[in-house]
Protein backbone atom coordinates (compact mmCIF):
# COMPACT_ATOMS: atom_id res chain seq x y z
CA UNK A 1 0.00 0.00 0.00
CA UNK A 2 2.91 2.32 0.78
CA UNK A 3 4.30 1.60 -2.73
CA UNK A 4 0.96 2.54 -4.36
CA UNK A 5 0.78 5.79 -2.36
CA UNK A 6 4.35 6.66 -3.37
CA UNK A 7 3.57 5.87 -7.03
CA UNK A 8 0.54 8.18 -6.90
CA UNK A 9 2.60 11.04 -5.48
CA UNK A 10 5.34 10.53 -8.07
CA UNK A 11 2.78 10.56 -10.89
CA UNK A 12 1.11 13.78 -9.69
CA UNK A 13 4.48 15.52 -9.36
CA UNK A 14 5.47 14.48 -12.90
CA UNK A 15 2.05 15.50 -14.24
CA UNK A 16 2.41 19.00 -12.79
CA UNK A 17 5.76 19.41 -14.52
CA UNK A 18 4.39 18.49 -18.00
CA UNK A 19 4.11 21.50 -20.35
CA UNK A 20 3.80 19.89 -23.84
CA UNK A 21 1.44 17.43 -25.49
CA UNK A 22 4.31 15.15 -26.50
CA UNK A 23 5.30 14.81 -22.82
CA UNK A 24 1.73 13.75 -21.92
CA UNK A 25 1.94 10.80 -24.28
CA UNK A 26 5.27 9.77 -22.79
CA UNK A 27 3.75 9.93 -19.30
CA UNK A 28 0.80 7.77 -20.40
CA UNK A 29 3.12 5.10 -21.74
CA UNK A 30 5.32 5.26 -18.61
CA UNK A 31 2.43 4.42 -16.27
CA UNK A 32 -0.24 2.71 -18.38
CA UNK A 33 1.73 1.09 -21.22
CA UNK A 34 2.27 -2.66 -21.56
CA UNK A 35 5.47 -2.32 -19.52
CA UNK A 36 4.26 0.65 -17.48
CA UNK A 37 4.77 1.11 -13.76
CA UNK A 38 1.11 0.61 -12.84
CA UNK A 39 0.67 -2.27 -15.29
CA UNK A 40 3.51 -4.13 -13.58
CA UNK A 41 1.69 -3.75 -10.23
CA UNK A 42 -1.44 -5.31 -11.68
CA UNK A 43 0.56 -8.30 -12.91
CA UNK A 44 1.84 -8.95 -9.34
CA UNK A 45 -1.65 -9.24 -7.84
CA UNK A 46 -2.08 -12.87 -8.94
CA UNK A 47 0.76 -13.92 -6.62
CA UNK A 48 -0.83 -12.45 -3.45
CA UNK A 49 -3.18 -14.15 -0.96
CA UNK A 50 -6.90 -13.52 -1.73
CA UNK A 51 -7.41 -11.05 1.18
CA UNK A 52 -4.44 -8.89 0.21
CA UNK A 53 -5.22 -9.23 -3.51
CA UNK A 54 -8.71 -7.75 -3.04
CA UNK A 55 -7.56 -4.77 -1.01
CA UNK A 56 -4.48 -4.00 -3.10
CA UNK A 57 -6.39 -4.57 -6.39
CA UNK A 58 -8.94 -1.94 -5.38
CA UNK A 59 -6.15 0.58 -4.67
CA UNK A 60 -4.37 -0.17 -7.94
CA UNK A 61 -7.61 0.26 -9.98
CA UNK A 62 -8.41 3.50 -8.17
CA UNK A 63 -4.95 4.80 -9.04
CA UNK A 64 -5.38 3.67 -12.64
CA UNK A 65 -8.66 5.57 -12.94
CA UNK A 66 -7.03 8.63 -11.39
CA UNK A 67 -4.06 8.50 -13.79
CA UNK A 68 -6.32 8.13 -16.87
CA UNK A 69 -8.60 10.97 -15.75
CA UNK A 70 -5.76 13.35 -14.89
CA UNK A 71 -3.85 12.59 -18.12
CA UNK A 72 -6.98 13.16 -20.27
CA UNK A 73 -7.70 16.44 -18.48
CA UNK A 74 -4.11 17.64 -18.80
CA UNK A 75 -4.04 16.62 -22.47
CA UNK A 76 -7.19 18.61 -23.16
CA UNK A 77 -5.85 21.71 -21.39
CA UNK A 78 -2.46 21.59 -23.15
CA UNK A 79 -4.12 20.97 -26.54
CA UNK A 80 -6.31 24.04 -26.13
CA UNK A 81 -3.34 26.10 -25.00
CA UNK A 82 -1.24 25.07 -28.01
CA UNK A 83 -4.12 25.79 -30.41
CA UNK A 84 -4.46 29.32 -29.05
CA UNK A 85 -0.71 29.91 -29.29
CA UNK A 86 -0.69 28.65 -32.89
CA UNK A 87 -3.59 30.92 -33.82
CA UNK A 88 -1.67 33.89 -32.49
CA UNK A 89 1.64 32.96 -34.14
CA UNK A 90 0.05 32.07 -37.51
CA UNK A 91 -2.37 34.98 -37.61
CA UNK A 92 -2.76 36.63 -41.04
CA UNK A 93 -3.22 40.37 -41.32
CA UNK A 94 -5.99 40.54 -43.92
CA UNK A 95 -5.47 44.30 -44.25
CA UNK A 96 -2.00 43.82 -45.83
CA UNK A 97 -1.60 44.35 -49.56
CA UNK A 98 -1.57 41.05 -51.48
CA UNK A 99 1.51 39.75 -53.31
CA UNK A 100 1.25 39.79 -57.12
CA UNK A 101 2.31 36.57 -58.84
CA UNK A 102 2.84 37.11 -62.57
CA UNK A 103 1.46 34.53 -64.98
CA UNK A 104 3.73 32.92 -67.54
CA UNK A 105 2.97 33.12 -71.25
CA UNK A 106 3.63 30.80 -74.16
CA UNK A 107 6.80 31.77 -76.00
CA UNK A 108 6.03 33.18 -79.47
CA UNK A 109 8.17 30.51 -81.15
CA UNK A 110 6.27 27.69 -79.42
CA UNK A 111 3.01 29.46 -80.15
CA UNK A 112 3.70 29.61 -83.90
CA UNK A 113 5.13 26.06 -83.94
CA UNK A 114 1.88 24.76 -82.48
CA UNK A 115 -0.17 26.82 -84.91
CA UNK A 116 1.79 25.47 -87.91
CA UNK A 117 1.39 21.89 -86.69
CA UNK A 118 -2.36 22.36 -86.16
CA UNK A 119 -2.81 23.65 -89.72
CA UNK A 120 -1.03 20.70 -91.31
CA UNK A 121 -2.66 18.14 -89.01
CA UNK A 122 -6.07 19.36 -90.20
CA UNK A 123 -4.85 18.67 -93.76
CA UNK A 124 -4.12 15.06 -92.82
CA UNK A 125 -0.37 15.34 -92.16
CA UNK A 126 1.22 13.41 -89.32
CA UNK A 127 4.00 14.75 -87.09
CA UNK A 128 7.42 13.05 -86.89
CA UNK A 129 10.59 13.73 -84.90
CA UNK A 130 14.26 12.88 -85.28
CA UNK A 131 17.60 13.33 -83.48
CA UNK A 132 19.26 16.75 -83.29
CA UNK A 133 22.71 15.13 -83.23
CA UNK A 134 22.71 13.56 -86.68
CA UNK A 135 24.86 11.47 -88.99
CA UNK A 136 26.37 13.17 -92.03
CA UNK A 137 24.69 10.51 -94.17
CA UNK A 138 21.15 11.51 -93.18
CA UNK A 139 21.82 15.24 -93.07
CA UNK A 140 23.61 15.45 -96.43
CA UNK A 141 24.41 12.35 -98.49
CA UNK A 142 20.95 10.73 -98.49
CA UNK A 143 19.56 14.13 -99.53
CA UNK A 144 21.74 14.18 -102.66
CA UNK A 145 24.44 16.35 -101.09
CA UNK A 146 27.68 14.28 -101.23
CA UNK A 147 30.84 15.42 -99.44
CA UNK A 148 32.21 17.37 -102.42
CA UNK A 149 28.88 19.01 -103.31
CA UNK A 150 29.00 22.86 -103.40
CA UNK A 151 25.57 23.00 -101.70
CA UNK A 152 27.30 22.14 -98.42
CA UNK A 153 28.71 25.66 -98.48
CA UNK A 154 25.13 26.96 -98.17
CA UNK A 155 24.95 25.54 -94.63
CA UNK A 156 27.63 26.41 -92.07
CA UNK A 157 27.73 23.16 -90.10
CA UNK A 158 28.70 22.31 -86.51
CA UNK A 159 30.83 19.15 -86.77
CA UNK A 160 31.23 16.89 -83.74
CA UNK A 161 33.28 14.35 -85.70
CA UNK A 162 33.79 13.88 -89.43
CA UNK A 163 30.57 11.86 -89.64
CA UNK A 164 28.55 13.27 -86.71
CA UNK A 165 27.07 16.77 -86.77
CA UNK A 166 24.38 18.97 -85.29
CA UNK A 167 21.64 18.77 -87.91
CA UNK A 168 21.43 21.83 -90.17
CA UNK A 169 17.80 21.22 -91.13
CA UNK A 170 14.95 18.84 -90.25
CA UNK A 171 15.12 17.10 -93.66
CA UNK A 172 17.00 14.07 -92.21
CA UNK A 173 13.71 13.09 -90.57
CA UNK A 174 12.27 12.60 -94.06
CA UNK A 175 14.97 10.05 -94.90
CA UNK A 176 14.59 8.20 -91.60
CA UNK A 177 10.81 7.91 -92.03
CA UNK A 178 11.00 6.84 -95.70
CA UNK A 179 13.49 4.10 -94.78
CA UNK A 180 10.87 2.59 -92.46
CA UNK A 181 7.53 3.43 -94.11
CA UNK A 182 6.30 2.66 -97.60
CA UNK A 183 4.13 5.16 -99.53
CA UNK A 184 1.64 6.69 -99.40
CA UNK A 185 2.76 9.00 -96.61
CA UNK A 186 2.51 12.65 -95.60
CA UNK A 187 3.93 14.24 -92.48
CA UNK A 188 5.73 17.26 -91.11
CA UNK A 189 8.94 17.23 -89.02
CA UNK A 190 9.61 20.09 -86.66
CA UNK A 191 12.34 20.97 -84.18
CA UNK A 192 15.64 22.71 -83.49
CA UNK A 193 18.42 22.97 -86.09
CA UNK A 194 21.93 24.43 -85.88
CA UNK A 195 24.20 26.51 -88.12
CA UNK A 196 27.31 28.64 -87.53
CA UNK A 197 25.60 31.95 -88.14
CA UNK A 198 24.60 34.89 -85.93
CA UNK A 199 23.23 38.37 -86.76
CA UNK A 200 19.91 40.25 -86.55
CA UNK A 201 18.25 37.69 -88.80
CA UNK A 202 20.20 34.49 -87.92
CA UNK A 203 20.98 32.58 -84.73
CA UNK A 204 23.19 29.48 -84.21
CA UNK A 205 20.11 27.56 -83.08
CA UNK A 206 16.70 28.06 -84.68
CA UNK A 207 13.56 26.08 -85.54
CA UNK A 208 12.36 24.55 -88.78
CA UNK A 209 9.31 22.72 -90.06
CA UNK A 210 9.70 20.35 -93.00
CA UNK A 211 6.90 18.65 -94.87
CA UNK A 212 6.82 15.60 -97.14
CA UNK A 213 4.07 13.96 -99.20
CA UNK A 214 4.66 10.87 -101.36
CA UNK A 215 2.23 8.80 -103.45
CA UNK A 216 1.83 7.45 -106.97
CA UNK A 217 0.35 10.60 -108.48
CA UNK A 218 1.64 13.71 -106.69
CA UNK A 219 2.20 16.82 -108.82
CA UNK A 220 3.49 20.35 -108.38
CA UNK A 221 -0.09 21.59 -108.35
CA UNK A 222 -0.65 19.53 -105.15
CA UNK A 223 2.35 21.26 -103.57
CA UNK A 224 1.06 24.65 -104.67
CA UNK A 225 -2.41 23.99 -103.27
CA UNK A 226 -1.13 22.78 -99.89
CA UNK A 227 1.26 25.70 -99.41
CA UNK A 228 -1.24 28.34 -100.49
CA UNK A 229 -3.79 26.91 -98.07
CA UNK A 230 -1.19 26.96 -95.29
CA UNK A 231 -0.08 30.55 -95.98
CA UNK A 232 -3.65 31.84 -96.12
CA UNK A 233 -4.30 30.30 -92.70
CA UNK A 234 -1.08 31.29 -90.95
CA UNK A 235 -1.42 34.88 -92.21
CA UNK A 236 -4.66 36.03 -93.88
CA UNK A 237 -6.80 34.71 -96.75
CA UNK A 238 -5.92 37.84 -98.74
CA UNK A 239 -2.13 37.30 -98.52
CA UNK A 240 -0.64 37.20 -102.08
CA UNK A 241 1.55 34.14 -102.84
CA UNK A 242 4.05 33.54 -105.63
CA UNK A 243 6.46 30.74 -106.56
CA UNK A 244 9.94 31.54 -107.96
CA UNK A 245 12.26 28.98 -109.60
CA UNK A 246 15.16 28.05 -107.32
CA UNK A 247 17.60 25.22 -106.59
CA UNK A 248 17.81 22.62 -103.83
CA UNK A 249 19.79 19.37 -104.25
CA UNK A 250 16.97 17.27 -102.80
CA UNK A 251 14.11 18.67 -104.94
CA UNK A 252 13.72 19.05 -108.71
CA UNK A 253 12.10 21.30 -109.80
CA UNK A 254 12.55 23.62 -106.82
CA UNK A 255 10.94 26.90 -105.87
CA UNK A 256 11.14 29.72 -103.35
CA UNK A 257 7.75 30.78 -102.06
CA UNK A 258 7.10 34.49 -101.41
CA UNK A 259 4.23 36.36 -99.84
CA UNK A 260 3.16 39.93 -100.45
CA UNK A 261 4.98 42.25 -98.04
CA UNK A 262 2.85 42.56 -94.94
CA UNK A 263 4.55 45.82 -93.96
CA UNK A 264 3.75 47.84 -97.10
CA UNK A 265 0.95 45.77 -98.70
CA UNK A 266 3.16 45.14 -101.73
CA UNK A 267 3.93 48.78 -102.49
CA UNK A 268 7.65 48.43 -101.71
CA UNK A 269 9.49 49.34 -98.50
CA UNK A 270 12.81 48.95 -96.70
CA UNK A 271 11.88 45.50 -95.35
CA UNK A 272 11.08 44.00 -98.77
CA UNK A 273 13.81 46.07 -100.43
CA UNK A 274 11.28 47.74 -102.67
CA UNK A 275 10.13 44.48 -104.30
CA UNK A 276 6.78 44.17 -102.53
CA UNK A 277 7.54 40.49 -101.74
CA UNK A 278 9.03 38.56 -98.79
CA UNK A 279 10.56 35.09 -99.00
CA UNK A 280 8.73 32.69 -96.69
CA UNK A 281 9.87 29.10 -97.47
CA UNK A 282 11.49 26.72 -99.97
CA UNK A 283 9.83 23.77 -101.69
CA UNK A 284 9.88 21.44 -104.69
CA UNK A 285 9.24 17.98 -106.10
CA UNK A 286 11.38 15.29 -104.43
CA UNK A 287 14.49 14.54 -106.46
CA UNK A 288 14.37 10.96 -107.87
CA UNK A 289 17.87 10.44 -106.51
CA UNK A 290 16.50 10.83 -102.95
CA UNK A 291 13.87 8.17 -103.64
CA UNK A 292 16.58 5.80 -104.87
CA UNK A 293 18.54 6.31 -101.62
CA UNK A 294 15.58 5.08 -99.53
CA UNK A 295 14.52 2.28 -101.86
CA UNK A 296 11.49 3.95 -103.48
CA UNK A 297 11.00 3.40 -107.24
CA UNK A 298 11.02 6.92 -108.81
CA UNK A 299 9.18 5.50 -111.83
CA UNK A 300 6.23 4.70 -109.57
CA UNK A 301 6.30 7.31 -106.82
CA UNK A 302 6.39 11.09 -106.86
CA UNK A 303 6.24 13.54 -104.02
CA UNK A 304 6.86 17.05 -102.82
CA UNK A 305 8.78 18.52 -99.90
CA UNK A 306 8.93 21.94 -98.29
CA UNK A 307 10.78 23.60 -95.44
CA UNK A 308 10.36 26.81 -93.49
CA UNK A 309 12.08 28.69 -90.68
CA UNK A 310 9.70 29.19 -87.75
CA UNK A 311 11.53 32.31 -86.53
CA UNK A 312 11.09 33.84 -89.99
CA UNK A 313 7.35 33.24 -89.98
CA UNK A 314 7.02 34.48 -86.40
CA UNK A 315 8.92 37.69 -87.22
CA UNK A 316 6.63 38.36 -90.18
CA UNK A 317 3.47 37.41 -88.30
CA UNK A 318 4.22 39.72 -85.36
CA UNK A 319 6.31 42.42 -87.12
CA UNK A 320 9.52 41.62 -85.19
CA UNK A 321 12.67 43.09 -86.72
CA UNK A 322 15.43 41.31 -84.70
CA UNK A 323 15.57 37.53 -84.28
CA UNK A 324 17.74 37.85 -81.15
CA UNK A 325 14.74 39.16 -79.20
CA UNK A 326 13.37 35.61 -79.08
CA UNK A 327 16.29 34.40 -76.96
CA UNK A 328 17.11 37.34 -74.66
CA UNK A 329 14.38 36.49 -72.10
CA UNK A 330 13.33 40.13 -71.90
CA UNK A 331 9.99 40.08 -70.10
CA UNK A 332 8.96 43.38 -71.71
CA UNK A 333 9.14 41.62 -75.06
CA UNK A 334 7.63 38.28 -74.01
CA UNK A 335 4.65 39.85 -72.22
CA UNK A 336 3.37 41.11 -75.56
CA UNK A 337 2.43 37.58 -76.59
Amino acid sequence: MLDITSLKKTFLDELNSVTKLAEIQQLRVKYLGKKGLLTSKLKLLSALPPEERRSLGRSVNELKDLIETEIDLKESLLGEKERKERLVSEAIDITLTGKYTPFGREHPINKVLAEIADIFVTMGFGVEEGPEVELDYYNFEALNIPKDHPARDMQDTFYITEDVILRTHTSPVQIRVMEKVKPPLRFIAQGKVYRCDADISHTPMFHQVEGLMVDTDISFSDLKGVLEAFIHRIFTPETPVRFRPSFFPFTEPSAEVDIGCIFCDGRGCRVCKGSGWLEILGAGMVNPRVFEMVGYDPEIYTGFAFGMGVERITMLKYSIDDIRLFYENDLRFLRQF
